[in-house]
């Protein structure tokens, strides 16, 4: 029926289902790690890094209490040897969001204790994730001199609005913003966000002291532009189609998902399971019906080559800070000069 109805938004999910009696879960280090025999341990290969100034995300590993570094080999967990199991998960079984006594040793042979916290599989899911947000926001800093901004939305739901405020509101004043909507999973919060866009300086606020402020408060003066891939879907598709119709910049990467026929999650089964339907299309003005089967279609196309990426390189993050750089160079961002100041003084001549 699916197929036959051709329309990207139809799930089934929950309700009577089969659940394991085992319930079993695993914690995580936050780490890559890898098994050395020679060293009597696992050795921490890489710890992920989440943005300092949220240290409730870091790694368990990467806390700034902790003498642990990369490179320091993981002997025991709970006088366990690490060593003594097929793999050092199994130790770590049902160990999530508890403490856990890890003996290590460093690059110097001397071996030291540390009590850390696992985490579950969906918060390491989500460090992985914000290591790769960190580290493209580091590399457009450091490619831009801080004259570019970046911004990466994961999805467009309710706990997105914070995420946007976040990683916006810190970029305004800098001469262009990248707004990554790359695997975006789709919500409902496209308007808002295009709204903030939208806000144009009409007016600037010149103080005795200090720099002009523009007016409205908080619009972004410099230029935009958006990067989208294959997996930005539903409303990461209706904002990106909505950024290009509303003039605030171009689009760069590959066509999205192509799913906008929106839906409802409110036709409950009789085991209490949902079967979404998707009910309601979008078209243009123009009377054009928009995205669904097919997405959005990039204005530059360039696509990240599998290779490559595995390799860490961004070709798409590239061309969007190359683009930016050379829209900026030809159309540089200037706050207006503040204009010489009136004389509204008089002659006082008695009578």
């Amino acid at each position: 029926m699916i197929s036959e109805l051709s329309a990207l938004h139809m799930f089934v999910y929950g309700g009577d289902k089969r659940i394991s009696e085992d319930n079993v879960t695993n914690g995580f280090l936050g780490a890559i790690l890898s098994r050395n025999e020679s060293r009597g341990g696992y050795k921490i290969d890489h710890i992920f890094h989440s943005d300092p100034d949220f240290p409730s995300d870091l790694s368990p590993l990467g806390r700034p209490d902790l003498k642990i570094h990369e490179g320091d080999i993981i002997i025991a967990i709970n006088g366990i040897n690490t060593l003594s199991m097929p793999h050092l998960n199994e130790l770590l079984i049902n160990k999530a969001d508890m403490q856990v006594r890890l003996k290590l040793e460093n690059a110097k042979g001397e071996t030291y204790e540390e009590v850390v916290k696992p985490i579950n599989a969906a918060a390491f899911s989500s460090l992985r994730y914000s290591e790769w947000e960190y580290t493209r926001r580091l590399e457009v800093n450091n490619i831009s001199a801080n004259h570019i901004g970046y911004l990466h939305l994961r999805a467009m739901g309710s706990t997105d609005f914070d995420e946007f405020v976040k990683a916006f509101y810190p970029n305004i004043g800098r001469q262009g913003l990248i707004i990554d909507m790359r695997h975006n999973r789709g919500g409902n919060i496209d308007s808002w966000v295009l709204e903030k866009l939208m806000r144009k300086a009409w007016f600037y606020w010149a103080p005795r002291i200090g720099q002009p402020v523009p007016n409205m408060q908080y619009a972004f003066t410099g230029h935009l532009v958006v990067l989208m891939d294959q997996n930005t879907a539903s409303d990461g598709e209706a904002f990106s189609e909505g950024f290009r119709r509303l003039g605030l910049g171009k689009l760069i990467g590959v066509r999205t998902w192509g799913g906008e026929i929106w839906l409802s999650s409110g036709n409950r089964l009789v085991d209490n399971g949902i079967a979404i339907a998707a009910e309601t299309g979008v078209y243009s003005p123009d009377g054009e019906w928009l995205i669904e089967g097919w997405g959005v279609e990039p204005d530059i196309r360039v696509d990240n080559l599998p290779h490559e990426s595995f390799n860490g390189k961004d070709s798409q993050l590239d061309a969007a800070i190359k683009y930016l750089q050379k829209l900026i160079k030809e159309k540089p961002v200037i706050t207006p000069p503040v204009p010489k100041y009136p004389n509204k003084s008089f002659d006082y001549k008695e009578d």
